[in-house]
């Protein structure tokens, strides 16, 4: 019996190499029944490994269905171009809320994709370049700490959502958002806020990684612009490090007045 033209008695070392990376249900499917024709014991537990790799395939496939459920349900009432929304940045004590909206195709093979804070910054990198490379439409809104402090941290998220919205109109269609916990203000579009979307819709979480890799490269810059608060490792959030830099320093043009640990130091 032969796989792809290659005979089941090639070495082990060719075996391995052969199924390196494969990830598609079928050709493993095909390579298990290669492999357990064979009486090598190297080879039998290849053949472990690779229906273990394949059942870790079909569930992350099954775990992707479950997270495309709602836009399916939406599908099914008419809608054709769903984006999914969501922001980063509410808690820091600098820099500024930043949110992501992202329209996926229909067909989405997006492995890992979850919640951007449960993933590692690798995954998240790795993640946010695959949805750029097959998102219909990625949009970003910012919203600086100056503007933070004019309003409040609430409606700054909201203004954020809003202006990634916006950021849409240019590349795609959307005709129906779904929202982490909340609705986007100024916005016509019907729209489905999802309590914990970011854990439980595949779009929301998304749009959560997108805002996120790009927030934290903007403080990785700030840190550059503003060096000595640690910008780059804590991206803004009131840790020992950022707190102690504060006392120290006092606050820098990007801090958010508003709140009080920054408050507090200004006001000593």
């Amino acid at each position: 019996m032969t796989h792809d033209g290659l005979a089941p008695r090639q070495s082990l070392a060719q075996l391995r190499a052969a199924v390196a990376g494969e990830r598609d249900p079928d050709r493993l499917a095909g390579w298990l029944e290669v492999l357990q024709s064979d009486a090598r014991r190297g080879a039998r537990a290849l053949a472990g490994q690779l229906a273990r790799r394949r059942e870790g395939v079909l569930a992350e496939r099954e775990r992707q269905r479950a997270l495309f459920e709602r836009r399916r349900a939406i599908f099914a009432r008419g809608f054709r171009c769903v984006a999914g929304v969501d922001e980063v940045g509410v808690g820091p004590l600098a820099g500024p809320v930043v949110a992501g909206a992202v329209v996926l195709p229909e067909t989405v093979d997006l492995p890992g994709l979850d919640d951007s804070k449960k993933l590692s910054p690798a995954a998240r990198e790795r993640l946010d370049a695959a949805i750029r490379e097959c998102a219909v439409a990625v949009g970003i809104g910012e919203v600086p700490s100056t503007e933070i402090d004019r309003s409040n941290i609430l409606q700054a998220s909201l203004e954020a959502m809003r202006r990634a919205v916006t950021a849409l109109a240019e590349q795609a269609a959307v005709d129906h958002l779904l929202v982490d916990a909340r609705s986007v203000p100024g916005v016509s579009l019907p729209q489905t806020p999802l309590v914990h979307g970011d854990a439980i819709d595949g779009s929301i979480a998304a749009a959560s990684i997108v805002a996120k890799v790009y927030r934290d490269a903007l403080m990785r810059r700030l840190e550059h612009e503003h060096p000595g608060y640690g910008f780059d490792r804590h991206m803004g959030y009131g840790t020992a490090e950022h707190l102690a830099a504060l006392q120290r320093l006092g606050a820098s043009p990007i801090h958010r007045r508003s709140f009080a640990p920054v408050a507090a130091v200004l006001g000593a």
